[in-house]
């Protein structure tokens, strides 16, 4: 069940909210259609993407962030990347990770950054909106835009192949992947994108973990079930996908189950299992409900 912290929405209509969503369970998810309340939802959720208050998302994360929420071995994958490689972000935000991935490597430091010290990769960062900060803009005319690039005001789908090119890495920490309301369109534009041999690193919070050691009773901002509304988790969803190989971390220790999951391109041709959405209500990150079509 979608969590109401997770939802983030004004009290007036809460009530309503969850009576609808009540009446949805029970003998199993009725078909009915999606408008005009979940238009309304995906209004409100262009809303949270305009603010720059507390009721936004979080668009600051550096790579720090990145290497603590990230599946084990990203930071060491992003550090094999040769200057002829290219790392893809998705939901970047300020591109913080970008920069401190360029940043010069502090000779006091003891440890080695995420990332490493050697030769960098060319490097895109995606953005609903445009957060670049003045720091940002320095740096990417230092390096070029052929190094650095900051594309904005658009969603992933909407950019063409030719557009972005293809990438050895791709991550994306609570963007795209967190707030999609199509989720197997977004999977498969993101392996189309993906070098075969390349990997697609990312974070999905509140969610029913691979490992079952989520706790009876945890309210869920992502859930996925089968034609006949039982419940699926998403690694095993993804775990469906031709041509990839899948990789998932469960984590309870923190604030909420939260999935690590890591894709690695094996094949040209992929296959991802194709979901529709259900049930979505806006919030940073919003609460989405998808049924797998058969």
């Amino acid at each position: 069940m979608i969590s109401a912290k997770a939802r983030k929405i004004p009290t007036t209509g809460f009530a309503v909210v969850i009576v609808m969503a009540v009446l949805s369970l029970g003998a199993g998810w009725v078909q009915e259609p999606l408008q005009p309340r979940i238009d309304d939802e995906f209004a409100k959720q262009e809303k949270i993407y305009r603010r720059r208050d507390a009721g936004s998302y979080t668009a600051n994360r550096g790579l720090s962030n990145y290497a603590e929420v990230l599946p084990t071995g990203f930071c060491d994958a992003l550090a094999s990347l040769g200057s002829s490689d290219r790392w893809l972000d998705i939901g970047a935000g300020e591109g913080q990770a970008i920069l401190d991935y360029y940043a010069p490597q502090d000779p006091a430091a003891s440890a080695e950054k995420c990332g490493g010290s050697g030769p960098k990769a060319g490097a895109v960062a995606i953005s609903i909106e445009d957060r670049r900060t003045d720091k940002w803009k320095e740096q990417a005319a230092s390096f070029g835009d052929d190094r650095l690039r900051y594309l904005s005001g658009k969603r992933l789908r909407q950019y063409s192949l030719d557009e972005l090119g293809k990438f050895q890495i791709i991550t994306d920490v609570y963007g795209g992947f967190t707030y999609t309301e199509n989720l197997s369109r977004f999977v498969e534009k993101v392996l189309s994108l993906l070098e075969i041999g390349g990997a697609f690193y990312t974070v999905l919070p509140a969610v029913h973990l691979e490992d079952n050691t989520d706790k009876l009773g945890t309210w869920y901002k992502t859930e996925l079930v089968d034609a006949a509304s039982r419940p699926v988790k998403v690694c095993s969803w993804l775990k469906q996908t031709t041509g990839t190989k899948i990789s998932c971390e469960s984590k309870t220790g923190w604030d909420e189950p939260t999935q690590l999951i890591k894709i690695r391109k094996v094949y040209r041709d992929v296959t991802v299992p194709r979901t529709k959405l259900v049930e979505y209500i806006a919030g940073a990150p919003p609460g989405r409900r998808f049924q797998l079509e058969p």
